[in-house]
């Protein structure tokens, strides 16, 4: 009788044993019918080939090494997204003295009425150039007027009522401003101020869209040659600062779909060609720059398909600068969490030599 229940109750202990070993942390326990075994080797092996597929689907980017990422997945700045925390100060060490944001608002009146103008509001940066405002002067929403720190610069389009226009609010007076371009094909369109201060010229644009079916393809790229020409003509006299919607996903990573985007505007080979050409021209795109290799940062979704949420978006909105003063950027941060258009609002961090 003794011998029978120490076998019964080793029997018993064993079970329990087998039993906590299927909970431990770590290890897969399968729900299906009745089937308590571990994962095999083989399953294994086709559940990672699944994940695998699932991450790197037919259009989206692989995921490359992220620039100043050091060991857990942590950037430089202690976080697990290296652009999580702001630099404030250049390499050689100085603190940045101007702050510049910029966001394409798609509608300045319809942007107001979903409290975009309090996150600038709250972020008090030195100068503000919005994009495709839509917006007439004598219509300026009284939010904006109200912002008594600010002198308003606006370059409505001329051609069609309530399409494109710019917008420059500087809480220092710019030595001088200029409205377009000084070709009167792209200017009466409204999509360029350049305010010029002490040190730098400062340029905000909304570059023509190509549009559905590539419509405007071919003007797009006459604005092309015609506004860097204006660009290196300013860069002759003094650095430029260039920011805006500049309607074009440069690089692959700049976009969550690159190989069905091809033939849509904003990534056709012209319009990438464009932006090459720019940056080849002795002006460097800031972000990039920085983060030559970080994906899925965006600062445009689509309203469709909750593209947001999901964050298939595109990276149209930049800081372009003169090679020659990129030592004086200390950052340029994405805002993504930040609402009130389908573009979200960019700013550079800059340290301007005294």
């Amino acid at each position: 009788m003794l011998r029978s229940a120490v076998k019964s109750f080793l029997n018993n202990f064993r079970s329990y044993q087998l039993g906590l070993q299927a909970m431990a942390p770590g290890r897969k326990r399968n729900r299906g019918k009745g089937n308590s075994e571990p994962t095999t080797k083989k399953a294994k092996s086709n559940a990672k080939k699944t994940t695998d597929n699932e991450i790197t689907t037919k259009d989206d980017p692989i995921v490359a090494p992220v620039s100043g990422v050091i060991e857990n997945g942590q950037g430089d700045n202690g976080s697990s997204d290296v652009t999580a925390v702001p630099r404030e100060t250049t390499a050689d060490g100085r603190r940045y003295n101007l702050k510049i944001a910029s966001w394409n608002v798609a509608g300045v009146r319809a942007w107001v009425k979903k409290d975009g103008h309090k996150w600038l509001c709250e972020e008090s940066p030195d100068i503000i150039c919005l994009q495709e405002t839509k917006c007439a002067k004598k219509d300026i929403p009284k939010q904006l007027k109200d912002m008594s720190d600010y002198k308003i610069y606006w370059n409505e389009a001329k051609s069609v009522k309530g399409f494109s226009g710019v917008a420059l609010l500087s809480k220092a007076k710019p030595m001088q401003i200029d409205y377009g371009i000084g070709v009167e094909e792209h200017d009466q369109e409204g999509r360029t101020i350049t305010a010029e201060y002490e040190k730098f010229y400062l340029v905000t644009t909304y570059v023509p869209n190509s549009q559905r079916g590539l419509k405007r393809l071919s003007y797009r790229m006459k604005w092309n040659e015609d506004f860097l020409t204006y660009l290196k003509s300013l860069d002759a006299k003094k650095p430029v600062v260039l920011c805006g919607d500049m309607n074009v996903s440069h690089l692959e990573i700049d976009l969550a779909n690159p190989k069905s985007n091809r033939k849509n505007a904003g990534f056709t080979q012209e319009e990438r060609d464009g932006m090459s050409t720019l940056l080849e021209s002795g002006f460097v795109d800031t972000y990039r720059k920085f983060y030559p290799d970080l994906i899925k940062k965006y600062t445009f979704w689509t309203y469709m398909s909750n593209a947001r949420a999901k964050n298939v978006g595109w990276r149209l909105d930049y800081y372009i600068v003169s090679e020659k003063w990129m030592d004086n950027v200390c950052d340029n941060v994405i805002e993504p969490s930040v609402m009130g258009s389908d573009h979200c609002p960019v700013v550079l961090l800059m340290a301007i030599p005294e």
